[in-house]
């Protein structure tokens, strides 16, 4: 896909495929860098793994506005990818929805999430989670569409009534949603193979799926999704989880001996870590606006 066509554009070309697309959830630039050198077409900015990398606090919706659109931002300029970002409530009422559309907008995203839990919100992994009326998800939908200026930003619509009124008011909400206006819908935690059929046969527009650690939520893959028409798949803060293990590692045996070297003869090489910064680049570019000594 053309990288000169806008992150925006490029992203509805991706949700039009019939394939799904992969978008690894991540909360920082570096690893933004990192699903950009593995291939993958699109990254969504996590609030979870954004609030845990940021704040190094838990996604109960301490995270502010501003925080969240600049770390998006970092994001997709980091990676040059279309970046899909999770905007939480939106901060607030429709008038703050307005205002948040406008911060990831100008920080750059292609695709925006709004869901429908109060203010403020938890992780969709959590348990307490309450929700609006679906009427002031619908206004904040049409405050979502009014705001942005280019047509093409996606606007996502996110319910997590399943996990408080059951499926059936969450597929209500999702086709109260869809009709609203939204570009693409997200039911967040079905619990099984069936419920998310019934999802996908209920929504006629694209449909995201999100794989959690807690094991809730069935871990299908691209082949199933697609079979069931589901158009994005991504996979929660599971990057950082992997990562974990290695840091926890380095750290406890450093601890324990002593010893740098020891700790840390699994590390990848300071090269490839340079590689993956584009060191080489930043190099090329200094010997270009490098004074001569007789200048």
């Amino acid at each position: 896909m053309p990288n000169e066509m806008k992150p925006t554009t490029r992203f509805r070309a991706l949700m039009s495929r019939k394939q799904v697309t992969m978008m690894p959830s991540i909360g920082d630039a570096f690893s933004a860098r990192l699903v950009a050198r593995e291939g993958f077409e699109a990254v969504m900015s996590s609030g979870n793994a954004t609030s845990a990398t940021r704040l190094g606090m838990p996604d109960v919706g301490v995270m502010t506005l501003t925080e969240n659109a600049e770390n998006a931002g970092r994001i997709a300029a980091a990676s040059g990818l279309p970046t899909f970002a999770d905007a939480d409530t939106g901060y607030g009422n429709a008038l703050n929805v307005r205002r948040t559309v406008m911060e990831f907008e100008r920080a750059g995203v292609a695709a925006i999430m709004l869901e429908d839990q109060v203010t403020p919100k938890r992780c969709g992994m959590l348990d307490g989670k309450q929700v609006v009326r679906a009427a002031e998800m619908e206004m904040k939908i049409k405050a979502a569409l009014d705001a942005r200026r280019d047509d093409d930003l996606v606007i996502v619509a996110r319910t997590d009534a399943r996990a408080v009124e059951g499926l059936a008011s969450a597929i209500r909400r999702a086709e109260r949603y869809q009709k609203a206006g939204a570009d693409a819908i997200f039911v967040e935690g079905p619990r099984t193979l069936e419920e998310a059929e019934e999802i996908a046969r209920s929504i006629d527009i694209p449909l995201l799926y999100n794989v959690t650690p807690t094991g809730s939520v069935p871990s299908l893959d691209v082949a199933t999704l697609e079979r069931l028409g589901y158009r994005l798949l991504s996979c929660s803060v599971f990057m950082m989880l992997a990562a974990l293990p290695g840091m926890q590692g380095f750290l406890r045996t450093l601890k324990t001996t002593g010893d740098v070297g020891q700790a840390g003869k699994t590390a990848a090489s300071m090269s490839e870590y340079l590689d993956i910064l584009g060191f080489s680049e930043w190099q090329r570019r200094e010997g270009l606006y490098t004074a001569k000594a007789d200048d």
